[in-house]
């Protein structure tokens, strides 16, 4: 086979947390299903949680464990619930690098596909002059914000409008300064990469987010999501991320005994931990809402024989006696795009993490939106103000982290009105739920044959080919896994 024939040999390197390590690993799927080799380095406790496929090889390296002080398979920010731990995972992650430097290295692929939490894979790829490409699991419009509010003095607060924008966008807080501090120089170093990887598709973001970014930066954005619509099967969905605590069986079961567009699913992902006070107003509100609510609860994983005492600060005295079938409390991870996809599920109260909120697009669910910290007051943006698939809870704290004890509780009365909003049938709710359908069957057109993610990606192919073949014509890259393909160039 002649060097341009070949198919390409891509490396994988996701950031080991759940809203970033899972789309990347849906993202190498849609590679490896046009026959490209895929191989995706992490390390064996997270191996286990990317559902291993004849279409892609894992390569993985020990955890430190020990180095950092954590305890054996405590190996993803998924796993830990304060922020001292949260520091351990980031500077296990930051001791890969020799490992997967020296295996890069030593058998070098065509492309290096990143999170852009490794900013030194900046070095590596330029010392082996292969191409790099960067995901970071935000949409472009997000990523736009981002780079206009980098215009903006670090020490600004209070609200404001983002600068040279296509649209008008104000904010209702500023970004906190060690937000920015951490996230600004890891976009710079994006911007010299060969491209950003975006898990979303266009008609989402909108043409002139793409245009804009590209005359703003000069950078190649790649729209080749949703990345979750990889999964084709029920199994396939149930098993995207580690494993759920109750089954997809259980949840169906309860699901189907309820009526369509009845049920709120309550989430706010793998990594936002509210304090028992705000889990209170949250089964308040729920409850004084009337609608039947499926919520997940990871702060009270592995807690399901908490004392009575203990319960009453976050659940009010009888709740689960008083709702009995009405509600579903998951204590941990939950089959999300199953539930998400189950006709009687009416609308998502979501933490804006771009994973979770393209799910619930790709699903045409329209949500009530209540972001946290990072891109997820931008995402809240995009999903209420410029698409109309969702309605605002209110919440205007910009947490650095996600661990932070908040200073202001969103109210019951703020969460129930928002609830009621999209669940009570009145006009404006049928609108909203009219686009969310409407934006649901754009995702799924978008990643089959001819759409708009699908011809990315075979651009975005062509690309990475034309790149090599060039280096293989000028005597850059002759071997491939060790054999001498000199003789075979044109």
């Amino acid at each position: 086979m002649e060097v341009k024939d070949r198919p390409l040999k891509l490396y994988f390197i996701p950031y080991l947390a759940a809203g970033h390590m899972i789309p990347l690993r849906d993202i190498a799927q849609f590679f490896a299903s046009r026959g490209h080799l895929v191989t995706i380095i992490t390390t064996p406790s997270n191996a286990q949680h990317l559902n291993q496929s004849h279409n892609f090889r894992l390569q993985t390296f020990p955890f430190p464990s020990q180095e950092v002080g954590l305890p054996d398979g405590v190996e993803n920010m998924t796993a830990v619930t304060d922020l001292d731990k949260s520091y351990r995972i980031n500077a296990a992650t930051m001791l890969l690098r020799q490992p997967i430097e020296s295996f890069v290295e030593q058998d070098p692929p065509d492309c290096i596909v990143a999170d852009f939490l490794y900013p030194w894979v900046h070095d590596l790829a330029n010392k082996l002059r292969i191409p790099r490409l960067v995901f970071n699991g935000f949409p472009l419009f997000s990523i736009c914000a981002m780079e206009s509010v980098k215009t903006l003095s670090i020490h600004s607060s209070g609200p404001f409008a983002i600068p040279d924008f296509p649209h008008h966008i104000t904010m209702k807080s500023s970004p906190p300064k060690e937000s920015r501090e951490f996230l600004e120089p890891l976009l710079t170093t994006a911007l010299k990469s060969d491209g950003f990887i975006i898990n979303n598709f266009v008609e989402l973001d909108g043409e002139e987010y793409l245009r804009h970014y590209e005359r703003t930066t000069g950078h190649k954005a790649w729209h080749l999501g949703p990345a979750c619509l990889a999964r084709r099967t029920a199994l396939e969905k149930a098993e995207r991320g580690p494993k759920s605590v109750v089954s997809m069986q259980e949840c169906v079961s309860w699901l189907d005994s309820k009526r369509v567009n009845s049920i709120v699913y309550v989430s706010f992902g793998s990594f936002c931990y509210f304090p028992d006070k705000q889990l209170y107003e949250i089964a308040c509100a729920m409850e004084a809402s009337g609608y039947g609510f499926i919520w997940v609860v990871p702060e009270k994983k592995e807690k399901e024989e908490e004392k009575e005492e203990e319960k009453e600060k976050w659940l009010p005295k009888g709740f689960e006696e008083r709702n009995g079938e009405k509600v579903m409390i998951i204590r941990g991870w939950a089959p999300q795009m199953i539930i998400l996809n189950h006709p009687a599920v009416g609308a998502f109260l979501t933490h804006c993490g771009w994973n979770s909120t393209v799910e619930s697009v790709a699903a045409g669910v329209p949500m009530i939106t209540w972001p946290v910290h990072t891109d997820q007051f931008y995402n809240e943006k995009l999903i209420t103000q410029l698409r109309g698939i969702g309605v605002e809870v209110g919440s205007e704290e910009w947490n650095p982290y996600c661990f932070f004890e908040r200073e202001k509780l969103v109210g019951r009365a703020c969460i129930e009105k928002a609830v009621r909003r999209i669940m009570d049938g009145a006009y404006e709710s049928l609108q909203i739920r009219r686009r969310a359908k409407e934006f649901g069957e754009t995702a799924r057109q978008a990643v089959e044959e001819g759409g708009s993610s699908y011809n990315n990606l075979t651009a975005l192919i062509d690309y990475l080919k034309r790149l090599r073949n060039s280096d293989a014509f000028f005597g850059l890259s002759t071997e491939f896994n060790g054999v001498d393909l000199s003789g075979s160039l044109d």
